[in-house]
Formats: structure tokens, sequence, C-alpha cells
């Protein structure tokens, strides 16, 4: 083989690579609005809806930076800037909830965790009002490195009303007790207080524990154990620390991500979970078999357009004319969040809520 051929051939099979990743891109599921970009990084988004009207429904976003922020957009992705929370100290993940009683009225909250002052930090929605009496320090006493830096939050709403924080750090044991769990509550002044209730969560030590979701119907805990599977627990302290499944074991190119469950009904739905390195969600059935209750098997492999997602979130509910049945937020790794409508992620295998 002269040398003409072989750069012949070399090219031959650069050109065809290429054609490959253009064919994955087009077959990419396009968002229906892309959001204004963040000033650094964005991370992780939270969908807020205004039960009075859904149209003014808004996305809470962390922008991930010593100096970063929780961005607030409108649904059709435009920055609102006068409830921007900015000079926030490396906000990782945001979630959110409604109805925590503080002063004796039901306020709904945003949870970020701010990394560098492992602390976090909680905002009343939607006028985006610090209510944490400047933060609340989380793994306390912890004195290995990484272990107070803080990554995922998720809020878990019993059927009593107890309203709990599940908090994820960089990095932690692996004989257990990676994930803590406060009790919400108020301090007395109207802020918000966390009283830690229990350790408990599997590591492999194989990267980081980011992502945390929790199913507030069922009473579960899902977390992405990255580069390892997605692990479930129960969300109820009294009910104990077994891990009852681990799924997604095999499939995903790099990074377990954001999780996301999108529910049908009070039992039944799907869990989307990001596969980072592969800009795609593998989307795993909500319930389980009648052989194994926590048994959840992938049904759908949905490419997207969002590149290197760490977050996402979901709701099924009708906010307007352009999400009809429901809308799912992306992080992507260009600034922005990514607003896909339900129906185009379901397409023909999933279902949407009626």
């Amino acid at each position: 083989m002269n040398k003409k051929e072989l750069i012949y051939l070399l090219f031959l099979g650069l050109s065809v690579s290429a054609c490959k990743v253009q064919q994955v891109a087009q077959n990419a599921i396009k968002p229906a609005i892309i959001t204004e970009p963040v000033k650094y990084d964005t991370d992780d988004p939270a969908i807020w809806i205004n039960k009075a009207d859904p149209s003014k429904s808004i996305v809470i976003g962390t922008d991930k930076d010593a100096d970063g922020a929780l961005y607030v957009f409108d649904l059709q992705g435009k920055i609102i800037q006068d409830k921007v929370v900015r000079g926030l100290q490396r906000p990782n993940n945001v979630d959110l909830a409604y109805g925590l009683k503080l002063n004796g009225k039901p306020t709904d909250i945003a949870i970020t965790t701010e990394r560098m002052t492992h602390k976090l930090r909680i905002f009343s929605v939607p006028d985006m009002k610090p209510v944490d009496n400047g933060g609340i320090p989380v793994f306390e006493g912890e004195t290995e490195a990484e272990y107070r830096d803080l990554m995922g939050i998720s809020i878990y709403t019993a059927k009593d009303g107890k309203m709990y924080a599940i908090v994820g750090r960089k990095t932690g044991p692996t004989t257990g007790g990676y994930l803590w769990q406060y009790l919400l509550g108020d301090d007395g002044t109207g802020n918000v207080k966390a009283t830690l209730v229990r350790k408990f969560g599997e590591y492999s030590g194989k990267k980081e524990i980011e992502s945390i979701a929790v199913d507030n119907e069922l009473g579960y805990i899902y977390y992405s154990d990255e580069q390892t599977g997605v692990r479930q627990y129960y969300a109820d302290p009294e009910k104990g620390n077994q891990q009852l499944a681990i799924f997604g074991t095999t499939g995903f190119k790099v990074d377990h991500e954001g999780i996301s469950i999108y529910k049908l009904d009070g039992k039944t739905g799907y869990i989307l979970v990001s596969d980072q390195g592969a800009n795609r969600f593998q989307i795993f059935s909500r319930e389980g078999t009648k052989e194994n209750p926590f048994e959840h098997r992938l049904l759908k492999i949905a490419d997207v357009q969002a590149t290197q997602s760490d977050g996402s979130d979901v709701v099924n509910v009708p906010l307007n004319d352009t999400f009809k049945h429901g809308l799912f937020v992306v992080m992507s790794d260009d600034k922005t969040f990514h607003y896909y409508r339900w129906e185009d992620i379901a397409g023909k295998e999933l279902k949407v809520k009626k």
C-alpha cells in the first residue's frame, strides 16, 4: 500500500465516523425551547408548577461556580432577572417542594446545595427570598477530604406532611451512610431548620453520587451511583436502610446522572436516567413486575440534543399550548437548559398522562 492509498483509507474512515455522528444528531429528539444561557455552568433544574395558572410556572436552575446563582426561567426559556439569586458559592443541585409550614403558612421552597460553604440554601418560591437564616450546615463532624462538599439534593414529602431533605456529597464512605436525611421544619422565626434523622446508602467508590430523586407517592428514594447503577431505598426513615434494588447496571456509556420520574398515576410511570456520555436518557418502568416489585425494566432509550446532561426534572401536567402533556427539562453543557415536550420523549413506545 502506498502513501496515497493509506491517506485515502484514513480519510474514508474519518468520513464514515463523521457521518455516524451526524446521523445520531439528526435522530436526536429536538427540544421545543432552549433557555437563555447562564453565566458559567448549568448543572441541575427543578420545575415549579403555578397551580393557580400553570402557564406561569417557572424553571429554577443552578449555575455552578464559586460566583454562582440560582437562575429562574419562564416557560419560554427567558431569564426572569429579578428572581435570580446571585452570590452563591458553587450551587450544585436544586429541588423544590410544596407547602412547608413557615410562620404557620404553607410555603413552597427551593433547596440548593452550596458546595463551598457545606450548607443548604433555601428560598421561598416563587419570590425566591431566603428562608434559611443564611444557610444550614450539613454533614457536620465529617473530616475526610470532600466528605462535606455538597452535591445532590432531593426533598421527600411524606403522606403525614413531614418534609425531609436527602443530601449527597462529592465522596463518602463505602461502608454505608453516604446520604444523610434531615427533617425540615420551622425554627420558630419563620426560617427553616434541619434535624438529622438518618445516614444511609451504599456507595461503590467508583466515582461519586450526585443525582437523587424521590417518589413521594410510592415512598422511594433513587440515586445514581455513577458508573455502577441506580440504587433504590425506602424514603421513610422508619422503614430501615436496606437497599431494595439496583438497576441500570449495564449499557451506560460512562456516568449515571440525572434522575426524573414521570407519573402516569399513583403507581405507574417511568424513571428517566441520564446516560451522560451518550447524550441520551435510559427510561425504566416506575412500577415493578408481579414477581418482583423492585424490578425496573428498560423500556426505551431516548437520544436528546442536550449534551453531557447532569440534571433533569419532569412534570406530568399540562402547562400551556406548547407543553400539553408535561415538560421534561434537561441540563446541557453549553450553559443552557433544554425544554422537551413529554410526547416527544414518549414517542410511540411510552404513554402520556390523560
